[in-house]
């Protein structure tokens, strides 16, 4: 019984940081994506079901030993979850985000106007160094190219950094707003624009003015 209730308990860990993993809130705080496996998680779900074991095992257990242990696993249970929350979204970042924004991939090689504009797009981004974690959905084709990111922590950084980043570049600032900013290049144009939990930047042609809206990101 006590064997049973530590690998339901280990079961639920796993459980817990995989849906953590796939599902969790990278904006809010780890506690934050802790809690929230109690409330719409698993955890509520597991921490009854190894709550049983714990007391079927005291029930039929005689040492002393047994007993404290069968009452600490669900408490160890809980803090693994906690323990493992940080790791998880940081997991979650690193295999769904990306730290450059993306608006092609290996497959996109044709000749046309769509994916030369993307191209073009792609190499504006390159050529500036970015904060956040960028999503890989938004618009790519002739009128530039646009992706959504996320900043866990203060947005006013977002802003900062690209008013640092452009010109060190070899962009020029010509539209600096408080949430907004806009920098062009040669023929190429880059919008920025803050949201809540991060924002949407877009590249283009400098005679587009871009769809860096915060609309994007919902």
């Amino acid at each position: 019984m006590l064997c049973l209730e530590a690998c339901l308990a280990g079961l639920a860990v796993v459980l817990h940081f995989g849906i953590t993993a796939e599902y969790g809130d990278v904006t809010e705080t780890a506690f934050h994506d802790w809690m929230l496996g109690f409330t719409a998680g698993i955890g509520g779900i597991a921490l009854v079901v190894v709550g049983i074991a714990a007391v079927a095992t005291m029930e039929v257990a005689s040492r002393l030993w047994v007993r404290l242990t069968a009452v600490a696993i669900p408490m160890l249970m809980v803090l693994g979850m906690l323990a493992v929350t940080p790791a998880a979204l940081k997991n979650k970042l690193e295999v769904q985000y990306d730290a450059t924004p993306r608006c092609t991939s290996e497959e996109d090689i044709g000749p046309g106007p769509g994916s030369r504009a993307a191209r073009e797009s792609q190499q504006a981004f390159e050529s500036i160094d970015h904060v956040g974690y960028f999503g890989r959905g938004g618009g790519s084709g002739v009128g530039g190219c646009d992706r959504s990111f996320l900043l866990p922590g203060d947005v006013d950084e977002v802003m900062r950094h690209y008013r640092a980043a452009l010109p060190a570049a070899g962009w020029r600032v010509v539209e600096d707003k408080t949430a907004y900013l806009r920098a062009e290049r040669a023929d190429m144009a880059f919008e920025v624009t803050v949201c809540s939990h991060g924002g949407v930047v877009w590249a283009g042609k400098v005679g587009d003015r871009g769809r860096a809206r915060c609309d994007l990101t919902n």
